[in-house]
């Protein structure tokens, strides 16, 4: 009798296998999300190592280093975020809710590539050719260097990729590629995992810059398992909310760059614009002179951004008031809260606390959390802060305001946006230089930055 195949069970938020079915998934904790596939053997790997030559350990001094000029999309904000454009054979994964904008910027970056001489791919599992050239064509991304094909077969597409040779491949989207040697659905686990591996040996092996687009989950993380993050090389998450027209690009892991660089885009009719002043449009239908509205001074990498924070307090008749933050860390504004009520004597457990980052933009670094104290302080005090004044400093839990890192790059864009008057941490301001036109007052505690302010 022929023996029947060999199943599992693949939990599709972390990888987990079980030889048998779970309500709750021991490791992640996820209810309901395991999934029967066929269980794969041996063989497979074998056959696939098969073909590859056996690698030989060499003394790390020994590689030459040939000083590649890395590809650019001619799309500035991208290519900051990449590290300065694309590094041959790097794979890069791109993550973004639905609709945000991933499959645009890709075929824009494809098309800035094309634009230059050289030949690039698309592969597409969601669409079909005609439907790829009706958006092209609105999004003025219309060239003969861009080659398009839909395609969700892993095989296929790496004998396409030998057979045409393009510079730049794109994969939208990961989660519909499959294998056919495994059993399992598209989207599951073990075939996102397969086509990774096998799009990633490839793009080693032949400098083949490659993108893959990605799933979201409702929790904001890619789908699949966390593997997918450690097998490539950078990961860039498209933030931003729908009903908004900006869009924030932010690497979360970059091999060959920073970080901490952000594009900022605008979706137009015609696809994603950059942003080359992202301040001045943060500041946009800022009001004057209204409580609860304060200029912070945030770093995102190298380029300093102007933001305003929003604050309402109302009283509340509920044991427990509402904290209800957006764009901000909610632990460090609770934290600061009750700062707030130690060391100024401000009663907040009385008062329901709303917070905003106007734009839609988030901001995590602790450079503005005066700027957060301030602008609760002005709110219930129903006090605005000067204007054309930005706050900037970080608080820690006895009161103090302690110094922060690059606050003359941060001055300086503050002047550059029309702001005269800044407030900055004391220890700071010894090390900033005089500057003609804006006033720069030190402050120590938090006591002293809401006496000065108001």
């Amino acid at each position: 009798m022929k023996k029947s195949a060999k199943t599992i069970f693949t939990c599709q938020s972390c990888g987990y296998q079980s030889p048998k079915w779970l309500g709750k998934c021991p490791d992640c904790g996820g209810w309901d999300g395991f999934v029967e596939e066929r269980q794969t053997t041996g063989p497979l790997a074998v056959t696939r190592n098969a073909a590859v030559a056996p690698s030989t350990p060499v003394p790390i001094d020994s590689i030459e280093i040939d000083h590649e000029k890395r590809l650019l999309t001619t799309i500035h904000e991208f290519d900051r975020v990449l590290g300065g454009g694309l590094v041959p054979g790097t794979l890069v994964l791109v993550g973004g809710d639905p609709g945000i904008g991933k499959s645009t910027l890709m075929l824009q970056a494809l098309h800035g590539l094309a634009g230059q001489g050289r030949k690039v791919l698309y592969v597409s599992g969601e669409e079909s050719i005609r439907q790829i050239r009706l958006r092209s064509k609105r999004l003025d991304t219309v060239l003969p260097g861009l080659l398009v094909v839909s395609e969700v077969e892993v095989d296929a597409i790496l004998a396409m990729v030998d057979s045409c040779k393009p510079e730049v491949l794109v994969i939208d989207s990961i989660q519909t590629m499959f294998s056919s040697e495994l059993g399992s659905a598209p989207g599951s686990v073990s075939q996102v995992r397969e086509a990774t591996v096998r799009l990633m040996l490839m793009a080693k092996r032949s400098g083949i810059p490659t993108f893959l687009v990605g799933h979201v989950t409702k929790d904001g993380a890619i789908a699949g398992p966390k593997l997918l993050e450690h097998m490539v090389d950078t990961v860039l998450y498209f933030e931003g909310d729908r009903n908004h027209i900006f869009r924030v690009l932010r690497a979360v892991k970059n091999r060959f760059g920073s970080t901490n660089e952000i594009g900022v885009f605008e979706m137009k009719d015609r696809g994603l614009e950059e942003v080359a002043n992202p301040s001045a449009v943060f500041l946009t239908g800022r009001p004057a002179s209204a409580a609860g509205s304060v200029v912070a001074a945030s770093m995102e990498g190298t380029r300093p951004i102007l933001v305003e924070l929003q604050a309402l307090t109302s009283g509340t008749n509920f044991g427990t008031p509402r904290r209800t933050i957006l764009g901000l860390d909610p632990n460090r504004v609770a934290l600061l809260a009750a700062v707030m009520e130690k060391k100024i004597g401000m009663h907040l457990m009385g008062y329901d606390l709303f917070m905003n980052v106007a734009g839609g933009v988030r901001v995590i670094e602790p450079a503005v959390d005066l700027a957060i104290v301030a602008a609760i302080a002005s709110s219930f005090l129903d006090k605005p802060v000067p204007d054309r004044t930005v706050v900037m400093g970080e608080v820690g839990l006895t009161g103090e305001v302690r110094a922060i890192g690059q606050a003359d790059t941060r001055i300086y864009e503050s002047a550059k946006m029309g702001f005269n008057r800044c407030i900055v941490p004391q220890s700071s301001l010894r090390r900033l230089p005089a500057m003609e036109g804006v006033e720069i007052a030190g402050v120590s505690t938090v006591s002293e930055a809401v006496e000065s302010l108001f």
